[in-house]
């Protein structure tokens, strides 16, 4: 069964249930912002603000758009790509895509005119539907890309150089075209979320879908009673892969537009939300809320609340033992995945594994793990090694790409790129990222393990520890630390005294007080840091021990 079979089932048999809320709180609140700041035009600002579809609605205009595409000759081996923020619309534009039987390709919304122009040609796209967003972006690229590729527009007020998706989706059947689809076939390409050069495109089939709605399911005992809360973007595999476990059980799902923790909880309260996947940035800021009274949790409907879960980076054992404090009644879960294994799961903490917290867990629903050497030879348990990862949601290839592929994929195994190891009760330990590792005097530094500690501390609210240039260590490391609001007297000095905790050659030899900075999936921009504090000198309050 594919996921296309699965939304034909859901409008089946729940046709008048709620399958999707766009939710879109702070935009009342703040009515003359642009969208810059939060994603929306003011004019649209009232009709943005909560909206809601059936499964059968749901059904009905992905076929109404697989029917437009078929109109203009699209079939199957072609690729159609999105560029559109989180909105009702986002999901029912992905299955159309593949009702056709081709494969779609979802870009970052944080994509420059150049880098959606690459990702278009790389891919092969032959449609780009995108949002009022990004209009001039897209605009400035129109004479290279619209030769021979169609522009759909999703929106009011369509531009004269592309066509409206509303008027001429309107105008289209809402039967089913029922185009046989196998698991074997093409059925999306996403962009890794590198956070240098130009990102490969990850080419998965039907099954890596299937698989994905499957294991969340599995792994969160998700019931067609549970309401998931979706805050990440849809076009990264992580937030679409979770929502599948959703469609898998005819379950609700909300699209929330806004991360600040009032904006969390109210939505929670007021959708009766089951389920909810943040990053470490918003768990973290939800608690300081609480913490400093900013929010108060008895003005907020949580009891339904049941599971929170984290994935896309490391996450703080000190962040979960805070939480546990505040919400001792949730069960809780750490995801680990990349887009070659199409998003998080392939190791997963487990929701009965509370006590292993720090760890990201067990092989995944139907998945395989192995920490090899350099040479490619299984470690002994307990050494550190790269994680390499084996099951039925692996890519196909870095579509055009064949030498990325073979450096990637061997013997059917994904070599993921971080290094890991396994304890004696059969849980994996994530080090930190293969290119991340630090080598200070000949010894190995895994900042993840330092950034783990020092987020300890109570005045942190978010930490990162890169490598920078030494001429006698060759490498040292530097903790950029981000403090918490209310703390900026905080010093170089207390820091360095908590620190002590750890063994000496551990010890960061910088510290500098800056913002972290983290991509839209939670990953912290380590590239951006190491360029910023090692090619330009230390900015800031900072120490060299």
């Amino acid at each position: 069964m594919t996921i296309v079979d699965m939304l034909r089932r859901n409008a089946a048999a729940y046709p008048n249930e709620i399958a999707l809320v766009e939710d879109n709180p702070e935009v009342r609140e703040r009515r003359h912002v642009t969208w810059r700041e939060y994603d929306l035009v003011e004019d649209t600002a009232e009709e943005a603000y909560r909206r809601e579809m059936t499964w059968l609605v749901f059904n009905e205009q992905s076929s109404r758009f697989a029917n437009l595409l078929l109109s203009r000759g699209v079939h199957k081996g072609d690729k159609v790509a999105i560029l559109l923020y989180n909105s009702i619309e986002w999901l029912p534009l992905y299955f159309g895509i593949l009702k056709t039987g081709a494969a779609v390709v979802p870009l970052n919304f944080r994509y420059s005119s150049e880098e959606i122009e690459y990702c278009l040609e790389k891919s092969d796209s032959d449609i780009l539907v995108f949002g009022p967003e990004f209009i001039g972006r897209v605009e400035a690229i129109v004479p290279k890309i619209q030769k021979g590729r169609l522009l759909f527009y999703v929106g009011d007020d369509c531009p004269t150089w592309a066509e409206s998706y509303r008027e001429l989706a309107m105008l289209c059947s809402s039967a089913d075209p029922m185009i046989p689809l196998s698991e074997s076939e093409d059925a999306a390409i996403y962009y890794s979320s590198g956070t240098t050069g130009f990102p490969k495109a990850i080419l998965h089939h039907h099954q890596s879908l299937t698989q994905a709605a499957e294991m969340e399911a599995v792994h969160h005992l998700t019931t067609h009673d549970d309401v998931f809360l979706c805050i990440p973007p849809l076009y990264h595999t992580g937030a679409m892969m979770h929502w599948l476990g959703s469609l898998s059980v005819g379950g609700r799902g909300i699209l929330l537009r806004g991360v600040s923790p009032k904006t969390i909880l109210s939505t929670v309260s007021n959708e009766g939300c089951t389920i909810v996947w943040l990053l470490v940035p918003w768990a973290q800021d939800i608690l300081t809320a609480i913490e400093t009274g900013t929010v108060r949790l008895k003005d907020y409907e949580l009891a339904q609340w049941r599971l929170m879960h984290i994935g896309a980076q490391p996450v703080p054992k000190s962040l979960i033992r805070r939480w546990r404090e505040v919400f001792p009644n949730h069960a809780y879960d750490t995801n680990y995945g990349l887009s070659e294994s199409i998003g998080p799961g392939c190791v997963h903490l487990g929701l009965d594994n509370i006590d292993h917290v720090g760890a990201i867990g067990v092989p995944g629903y139907r998945w395989e793990c192995k920490i090899v050497d350099e040479g490619g030879a299984t470690v002994a348990q307990g050494e550190v090694g790269e994680l390499c990862v084996k099951g039925p949601g692996l890519m196909e290839c870095y579509y055009k790409d064949p030498e990325a592929t073979a450096e990637t994929l061997i013997d059917g195994w994904l070599h993921t790129g971080d290094m890991a190891r396994q304890d004696e009760g059969g849980f994996y330990w994530l080090v930190d990222r293969k290119k991340d590792v630090i080598i200070t005097g000949g010894e190995n530094l895994y900042p993840v393990q330092i950034e783990d500690y020092i987020s300890g501390c109570e005045d942190v609210q978010d930490v990162a520890v890169i490598g920078l240039p030494d001429e006698r260590l060759g490498e040292i490391a530097a903790a950029v630390i981000q403090l918490k609001s209310g703390h900026e007297s905080t010093t170089v000095e207390q820091i360095n005294e908590f620190c002590l905790g750890l063994p000496r050659y551990k010890r960061p030899r910088k510290v500098i007080f800056a913002d972290v900075p983290r991509n839209a999936t939670g990953k912290i921009e380590k590239p951006l840091l190491r360029e910023r504090y090692g090619a330009t000198g230390l900015v800031d309050k900072e120490n060299q021990s």
